[in-house]
């Protein structure tokens, strides 16, 4: 083994191997020289002299150093292996050119397919490195034999290549603060004196935005300029807003990105908010974290769908098919914030997935685009003749595990229906919606929401939860099998309620295996707490696909020609 030496009158800091004869040197800072004290106490040591581990950090394909005296940066290997928080802080002030290829920290495995934000600089790479930029987002597609380094591909260049693991830290959730704020220069109902006192000191281009005092619901824009702060009254013409009468916006996020480009008809440009007391930035915390996608990067195409608060379209990211929701409402753009947090923290493969959010013209979301549309119409526009019942026992186990999986972090859909699942190109049924239902529903009436789709204690009485989600899979079980028909036929809202309150429970669909109805009916159970749990329904699903996949039903055709598969055990 080999242990680090200082030679402490030339201040030089050497990592030596003496089994090689490599001698590392470099000049350390006062922290570096610190860091080696605490290194040396500990009685860390650097790597041991079996080659296989020796050779981990080098690049796949590199050869190993000759003997001799060496430099740092020809063989990173050799850096010491410590505690990751102090290895850090020591790397950080190494030369630059160590640090792509150069940190060696203990780090887990990420499997292909991960999102990572880049840690460092690397823009003079090796032949078969990746090239990046700190901040940078890319997508590991493998490990190599080496566990330190992988294959990856950079997100805005779309080149693949290798780089370290040391230089890589996986996205991130995004933390669900209430403090997190779009407007976070919005300072609510304040009097004009009271922004000139925020204003202060005086700086060109320092501004906020606060309702006025005197017309409640009215915004007013304060600016400093020339040691003077000038208020702009925003007008509300025909649903727009403008200061001038010349150019009009959606809302205030769009109009204060609209004069931070250009001063136009105000005193100067927007240069630095004054931020709310206690307020954060969502666009600092989205960057940090790496959901903040870059608007340059995105094409949107036709309209695919439209919302309660604005159309979906179809769009391209970084040559990436995908489904776009712009939330224009200052209100209801913070409120999908809120939610747009809980789905950075949701990964499952019959979850629809979040790629990132574009601050611009209020909020745009970003997800992954599912080609074959929603449940319903994919149904409705095949039919019996070209879906089994292995198929729509498989459609439905997906939507089962997804909800199980929703279940298990203790999240509640509000709105799962058959409209809101989505096939992908290989017949994978995803939920949708997952995590916007909430800000949707937020300051709703019992009378818009779903109601033949939500649960009696959840009309009545506002109690949503898993048990009120499971009555809804129920009336979704039942639009499976009756091949998208709308559930309670020639039936009215008010008569649906009257009903079910009595304890009608509808008919199983034509077709329709008796276990897949007994299921349903469990589903509509009165009692909450009798309804099952979506572990339990996947499992009892799972076996009902095994038993119907061997009783060997036809294959069918997809309206496109491609095969619909024999279903698969799960």
């Amino acid at each position: 083994m080999k242990k680090l030496r200082h030679k402490g009158p030339s201040k030089l800091l050497t990592f030596s191997d003496p089994g090689q004869g490599h001698m590392l040197p470099f000049s350390p800072t006062p922290l570096l020289t610190r860091a080696f004290s605490c290194l040396s106490s500990q009685r860390c040591q650097t790597l041991c002299s079996d080659p296989e581990r020796r050779d981990a950090g080098r690049p796949p394909g590199q050869r190993p150093p000759p003997s001799g005296r060496q430099d740092s940066a020809a063989n990173p290997a050799l850096l010491p292996e410590a505690h990751p928080c102090l290895l850090q802080r020591v790397t950080e002030q190494l030369p630059r050119q160590l640090l792509p290829i150069s940190v060696r920290m203990p780090t887990r495995r990420w499997a292909p397919g991960t999102q990572c934000i880049t840690k460092c600089e690397h823009t003079r790479p090796k032949p078969g490195e990746l090239a990046f930029h700190k901040g940078d987002m890319v997508t590991i597609l493998e490990a190599c034999e080496s566990k330190s380094w992988y294959r990856a591909k950079h997100h805005a260049s779309g080149q693949e290549g290798l780089l370290a693991a040391g230089a890589l830290r996986e996205r991130e959730a995004l933390s669900a603060d209430p403090k997190l704020s779009l407007m976070p220069w919005f300072h609510g109902k304040i009097s004009g004196q009271e922004a000139v006192q925020l204003l202060q000191p005086p700086e060109d281009g320092l501004f906020l935005v606060r309702e006025s005092v005197r017309h409640p619901g009215d915004y007013v824009l304060c600016v400093s300029f020339h040691r003077e702060v000038i208020h702009y009254r925003v007008l509300h013409r025909d649903g727009h807003l403008t200061i001038d009468e010349t150019i009009c916006f959606c809302n205030l996020m769009d109009m204060v990105e609209h004069y931070s480009k250009d001063k136009g008809a105000i005193c100067t440009k927007l240069v630095k908010p004054k931020r709310k007391q206690g307020a954060k930035s969502a666009e600092e915390e989205l960057a940090k974290d790496g959901w903040l996608l870059d608007l340059q990067y995105l094409t949107l195409g036709a309209q695919i769908g439209e919302g309660e608060f604005g159309a979906v379209l179809q769009g391209e990211y970084l040559g990436q098919k995908v489904a776009v929701k712009n939330i224009k409402c200052d209100v209801t753009a913070q409120a999908f914030l809120d939610e747009t947090a809980v789905m950075t923290k949701l990964q499952h493969k019959n979850l629809v997935r979040l790629l990132g959010v574009i601050l611009h013209q209020g909020l745009y979301i970003v997800m992954e685009h599912v080609s074959k549309g929603n449940l319903v119409n994919f149904l409705r526009t095949r039919g019996r003749a070209l879906v089994n019942t292995p198929q729509l026992l498989q459609f439905s186990l997906h939507v089962a595990e997804g909800m199980e999986y929703l279940e298990s972090k203790k999240l509640v859909h509000r709105d799962l229906a058959a409209r809101n699942i989505l096939i992908s190109e290989d017949l994978v049924a995803k939920v949708s919606d997952f995590g916007l239902v909430k800000a949707e529903r937020k300051g709703l009436d019992s009378s818009r929401l779903p109601v033949k789709w939500t649960a009696p204690e959840a009309l009545k009485h506002g109690k949503f939860s898993s048990k009120s989600d499971v009555w809804s899979f129920g009336v979704l079980l039942w639009e499976v099998f009756s091949y998208g028909r709308a559930p309670y036929p020639k039936m009215s809202l008010k008569e649906v309620t009257e009903a079910v309150e009595k304890g009608y429970r509808m008919e199983p669909p034509e077709g329709c295996p008796g276990p897949v109805h007994t299921l349903m009916n469990s589903c509509w159970e009165a009692e909450p707490t009798r309804r099952p749990t979506f572990r339990k329904l996947a499992e009892k699903l799972a076996r009902e696909l095994r038993s119907a996949a061997a009783t060997g039903h036809v294959e069918g055709q997809d309206a496109d020609g491609s095969t619909l598969p024999r279903s698969q055990e799960p």
